[in-house]
């Protein structure tokens, strides 16, 4: 599982131009499964994405293509960690330490 950490590196103005497209993006990942939660940091200097792939090269294509990153107005940290607890709802994104 990943940790998608977005900061923005362009004001406001600019992300929210965008921001039609960001969202189109998000919408065709959590289509495909790949994305579980999203949102906004408070305060809005960003966002943070849970996300299910793979591997660490998936991620890294994926938010290659935000539309946000492809305009230059966000910068990506990706945290990958192994979940062995999840709420109720997530049982299958368990994983086992190995």
């Amino acid at each position: 599982m990943f940790v998608l950490e977005l900061s923005y590196t362009a004001p406001l103005e600019a992300v929210d131009a965008l921001l039609p497209d960001h969202v189109a993006w998000l919408d065709g990942l959590y289509e495909q499964g790949v994305f579980l939660a999203s949102g906004r940091k408070e305060p809005r200097e960003g966002g943070v994405i849970l996300a299910v792939a793979g591997d660490r090269a998936r991620i890294e294509e994926i938010t290659a293509g935000d539309p946000f990153v492809r305009a230059g107005v966000c910068a990506y940290r990706v945290t990958e960690f192994v979940a062995t607890k999840t709420a109720p709802g997530l049982e299958r994104y368990r994983e086992t330490l190995g």
